[in-house]
């Protein structure tokens, strides 16, 4: 199992107040790892990202997608070596692909995530 993988287990095992779906999507490339549904009622997606330095890769089909779609999209990247998990909203793809971990997140841990996407 990869790294993305058993983030994504992690998130799923802790975050059990939102519905995931996982997206295995090879046809339209771009597309977010989860659609997500919480308790309010609304729908959103999460680009997972699992990187060993501060740089987060995308490519540019991810770029493209959180370019055109920057509501209700998010990205969460877990950093391997410390284990800090970071929420990004969608529309600042572009500063986290040129700043990485050092840009400011929205939500940092793995609780203060939950709790910015149930709300």
């Amino acid at each position: 199992m990869g790294p993305e993988r058993k983030f994504y287990e992690k998130i799923k095992k802790n975050i059990t107040s939102i519905s995931w779906i996982r997206l295995e999507n090879n046809s339209l490339l771009g597309t977010p790892d989860l659609l997500a549904y919480n308790t309010s009622g609304h729908f959103f997606t999460v680009e997972l990202k699992v990187t060993k330095s501060n740089k987060v890769r995308f490519s540019p089909h991810q770029i493209s997608f959180h370019t055109r779609h920057p509501e209700n999209t998010f990205i969460m990247v877990q950093h391997l070596g410390s284990g800090a998990v970071k929420l990004f909203r969608g529309s600042r793809i572009m500063e986290l692909a040129a700043c990485g971990l050092k840009l400011e997140a929205c939500a940092s841990g793995l609780d203060a995530c939950r709790l910015m996407l149930e709300a």
